[in-house]
């Protein structure tokens, strides 16, 4: 059985000219973070490895949920691989995890995490919104040989706003 939980990033902040890849998450982004990472917390597996993609918008959210989660920085695994908008390159990463490890949690972007849960996942969301959480459960021992599997959580900042 393998499990994997999807991360968008939160909310970009479009205030500075700078590279996609430079841009920070806007202070709704870190709110919503924030929101989400406390509620991801009872969703969690027992023992779980951390990628993200290293874009900066990512590394913030990472470093919120990484508060709430209990997880050391420095186990983060951050990849340029993982900075795709395309979801067959994403499904490309997901594919290389070691099967020693049953849950996976990735920090990535979209199209390529809606896309994929869409692909992989048995719920159809429209879009996974920025900090949004996508919980799938694979019937398979083998990260190279993923099928479809099962949605199992979703966790999206819209859920909670009246909180």
């Amino acid at each position: 059985m393998k499990n994997l939980i999807l991360i968008r990033h939160a909310k970009s902040s479009w205030d500075a000219p700078v590279q996609d890849i430079d841009r920070s998450i806007s202070a709704k982004g870190v709110k919503n973070a924030h929101l989400i990472a406390a509620k991801t917390v009872s969703i969690l597996p027992k023992s779980y490895i951390v990628w993200s993609s290293i874009a900066k918008r990512t590394r913030e959210t990472a470093y919120i949920f990484s508060q709430y989660l209990s997880i050391p920085i420095e186990t983060i695994h951050f990849s340029d691989e993982l900075y795709t908008f395309d979801q067959k390159k994403l499904h490309l990463a997901i594919k290389k995890c070691k099967n020693e490890h049953n849950n996976l949690i990735l920090f990535g972007h979209n199209e390529a995490i809606t896309n994929f849960v869409n692909k992989f996942g048995d719920l159809k969301i429209d879009n996974v919104p920025t900090s949004g959480v996508v919980a799938i459960e694979f019937d398979s021992n083998d990260w190279s040989n993923l099928g479809k599997g099962k949605t199992i959580r979703t966790l999206f900042p819209s859920h909670f706003k009246d909180e």
